[in-house]
């Protein structure tokens, strides 16, 4: 069966949800057992959003093959329960640079190159490309950006070119606003970003509108009439408790089997046991029986995009917990400014991973409180290497102890650069990425975790535990709980005695709804634990 392809548009603004959509239609696919893939196109001139400051683009999702990728791709990820790879990702930068190294090499002799049909030829052979290798019945391709927008258009061209010659359909995002002063859904908006779209030369088989309310029969019917279309393929995405609830609330709508005949799809039947495994999941989220509240100290923290993975691995921990974990954001300059006090109703601290001086001791006083009042405590990339700083100034003395990130001065350099690190000058994808194997300490916290003495989480850092420090650590209590196989570089560290783990990579990210990060899992039931003992007392 050849490939087919479903083009997901936004039009009007951006923020709609594009990746939940795309997340919950190749879930839809993945339930009638439809091999179903994911490609992003951005239109940023990065070649990746590696070197982008979280405020700009929220967090950088790393993928086991070093991708550094748009955080859209956790969510593929968490919905599809399968790992992506970096040629499902398109920017822009890797398209003009495809481009230029071509035109370099003399590929285009006596030929100006040009948008069209140059560029938009590199973008349809990238895209066939990921059909030719990975063979999907269905390729979801999301374009960032909104229509009308100067980065994507070249994109949009080449979509349009490639529908002419595929099987392929179009699906447009829009919005429907509600006026509090009339209360009435209004269509006037998604009507002007549908005429964007004919202007493009495309035309949509479905409309998805997302809304605050429920979208009612007047709303679909003028959206059908002002897009072409007859009003069973108007999609209400209007406000729901879990993004993960999308997938069965476009079920709701049969939208699954609207799709599949509008692609011309074999026909399947839906299994059942994905289906009910799902709902399951999405139950607990709903109406869970415990709660527990978890403080992240970070330095991000006014951009939740920013910690998107750990939001969802909080989630996911939740359902195994049965349990609703609430999140209480905290500004790690907040704790230097206005102390610990902030942290006093926690059952758990984590620090997350970071770049740069801003708010480190801050971060560092929050490791100690919850050390000294036996808080759980989770240090994920940063949150790790400062809490070893912390156990070396207040457990083996080592007042100056720091990472020579912060301090290049220190006369104790707990956390110095990697080794092949130490020549690199240009930034972009060069940190220690994706995926590592390690090797854990048996009857630690983390082995009781994973349950596994050989595991691989996935990296993205520059700097690392300083082995000339292992030993003293050691002797003073700190706990190595897990090494890279060489046993060259710390991995994991522990406190005894008490919940309190770091770990140098990211957890976070392989964490998907079916399956819950172990870490986090320990880490919530630990919470969890830890509040059932307050209360008692």
């Amino acid at each position: 069966m050849p490939t087919k392809y479903i083009v997901i548009l936004g039009s009007l603004m951006s923020g709609l949800g594009k990746g939940v959509v795309t997340a919950s239609i190749l879930k839809m696919l993945d339930f009638y057992n439809y091999n179903a893939l994911p490609i992003k196109f951005d239109g940023y001139l990065n070649y990746d959003c590696g070197t982008m400051n979280p405020y700009r683009h929220g967090e950088v999702f790393v993928l086991d093959d070093k991708g550094e990728v748009d955080m859209d791709f956790g969510i593929y990820e968490r919905f599809l329960n399968k790992s992506m790879t970096c040629d499902l990702s398109i920017t822009g930068g890797k398209l003009f640079g495809g481009i230029i190294n071509k035109e370099r090499k003399g590929e285009f002799l006596g030929v100006d190159v040009q948008i069209i049909p140059h560029l938009t030829n590199e973008a349809i052979n990238r895209i066939k490309d990921v059909e030719k290798n990975k063979k999907p019945d269905v390729i979801v391709i999301e374009v960032g950006g909104t229509v009308g927008d100067i980065e994507n258009s070249y994109f949009i061209e080449a979509v349009r070119q490639l529908a002419i010659k595929e099987n392929a359909i179009f699906i447009n995002l829009t919005y429907t606003p509600k006026l509090d002063v009339v209360g009435e859904q209004k269509t006037k908006p998604a009507q002007l970003g549908f005429r964007l779209l004919l202007q493009a030369g495309i035309r949509p088989s479905f409309v998805i509108s997302r809304s605050k309310d429920l979208l009612k029969d007047t709303t679909i019917e003028k959206l059908a009439l002002f897009s072409n279309i007859t009003k069973d393929k108007v999609i209400d995405d209007s406000d729901l408790y879990s993004m993960y609830m999308l997938p069965i609330h476009f079920i709701e709508q049969e939208f699954d089997k609207k799709l599949i005949t509008e692609l011309k799809l074999e026909p399947r039947e839906i299994n059942q046991d994905k289906l009910n495994n799902w709902k399951e999941k999405i139950k607990i989220i709903e109406k869970p029986e415990k709660q527990v509240t978890i403080g992240v100290v970070g330095k991000y923290t006014d951009l939740k995009d920013a910690y998107a993975s750990i939001n969802e691995s909080f989630v996911h921990a939740g359902i195994l917990n049965n349990a609703k974990v609430n999140i209480k954001w905290i500004e790690a300059t907040e704790i230097e400014e206005n102390g610990v006090s902030v942290l006093e109703n926690l059952n758990g601290v984590l620090v997350p991973g970071g770049f740069g001086k801003r708010g480190i001791e801050g971060m560092i006083h929050a490791i100690k409180y919850s050390r000294e009042n036996k808080v759980p405590y989770l240090g994920i990339c940063l949150g790790m290497q400062l809490m070893a700083v912390e156990y070396a100034r207040s457990v083996c003395s080592l007042s100056d102890a720091n990472s020579i990130e912060f301090n290049k001065n220190t006369k104790s350099p707990i956390i110095t650069l990697m080794e092949s690190q130490k020549n690199i000058y240009n930034l972009g994808g060069t940190m220690r990425l994706g995926e590592w194997k390690c090797v854990l300490k048996d009857n630690t916290i983390t082995f009781n975790s994973y349950k596994s003495k050989n595991i691989s989480e996935r990296h993205r850092h520059r700097y690392e535990f300083n082995n000339e420090y292992r030993s003293l650590l050691e002797e003073k209590g700190l706990v190595i709980a897990g090494t890279t196989e060489d046993n060259g570089l710390v991995e994991f560290i522990e406190w005894k005695d008490q919940f309190g783990v770091g770990t140098q990579a990211h957890p976070e990210l392989k964490s998907r709804l079916e399956i819950p990060a172990p870490l986090f899992g320990s880490f919530v039931k630990a919470s969890l634990e830890f509040s059932e003992s307050k209360n008692k007392n």
